[in-house]
């Protein structure tokens, strides 16, 4: 496992037991994907608000706690802050806030929006000929929502080739309502595809990094959900939204060692 994204899950399982909240199995999925985009992204941590940075909207707004601790381990802001997550009146909230978050682009809360968020930014930096670019990480969950399929359509016809999308295809859906064969379903909406481990940060880089060719970009990551301890993976739906007690933060770290 990658060191930093290691230190990120040590993090997420610390804020989770001091704050009695928090999504570890779908943090822990999404850790490598978040940290390959800001490592190829343009921002900048000392400046949240400069005017030539990338955009990255997390659609899978229950998994924030993943994104502030990296947000935090890159400098945006300094770890201690994170630890009221969840809290009355805290800035890091079970969702996260763009008005209260250096670094938070978008405000999420019902999932499925993020996508069309996303393809209406990178529709503005095209029309300003701008050469920034637009990152948006949705759920497999999500993807049951109509609104991320209605917007690939539009960003397909648009050829939003500074959009790149980034589906965490970590199979949270086996109960309900699967999305079965995702790369195929993103190619027949004219998107080009890629599919690769999503807890490879390389790979991830390298498919961030290559041109879509015109299209807008799918990554298809093949992620398990709680990746990193035994007992999440093999427990994902009981751990779906529980906060370890200190016996069972100290078990979660030593299988994460």
């Amino acid at each position: 496992m990658d060191v930093f994204c290691k230190n990120i899950r040590e993090h997420i399982l610390r804020i989770s037991h001091y704050s009695g909240h928090g999504h570890i199995p779908t943090s822990f999925s999404v850790v490598e994907m978040i940290s390959a985009v800001y490592s190829i992204m343009h921002h900048e941590p000392s400046n949240p608000e400069w005017e030539h940075r990338d955009i990255f909207i997390l659609s899978k707004g229950h998994a924030a706690l993943a994104h502030y601790c990296i947000l935090s381990n890159l400098g945006y802001f300094p770890i201690q802050d994170v630890r009221s997550f969840g809290a009355f009146n805290s800035a890091f909230g079970c969702h996260s806030d763009r008005h209260t978050v250096p670094g938070v682009e978008w405000s999420t809360g019902s999932l499925g929006h993020g996508s069309g968020v996303a393809a209406g930014i990178a529709l503005s930096f095209k029309i300003k000929k701008s050469p920034r670019k637009v990152f948006v990480l949705i759920g497999d969950g999500e993807a049951n929502e109509g609104t991320v399929w209605e917007s690939l359509m539009v960003a397909a016809n648009l050829r939003l080739n500074n959009l790149i999308i980034l589906f965490d295809n970590n199979k949270s859906q086996l109960r309900c309502l699967p999305i079965t064969k995702p790369s195929e379903k993103f190619k027949a909406f004219d998107c080009d595809v890629a599919e690769v481990n999503g807890h490879d940060v390389a790979a991830l880089k390298e498919a961030l990094s290559s041109i879509s060719g015109g299209r807008p970009k799918v990554i298809v990551a093949d992620t398990v959900k709680g990746w990193g301890c035994k007992t999440l993976v093999e427990n994902m739906f009981a751990w779906h939204r529980r906060s370890p007690s200190r016996e069972e933060m100290e078990m979660l770290l030593g299988e994460l060692q």
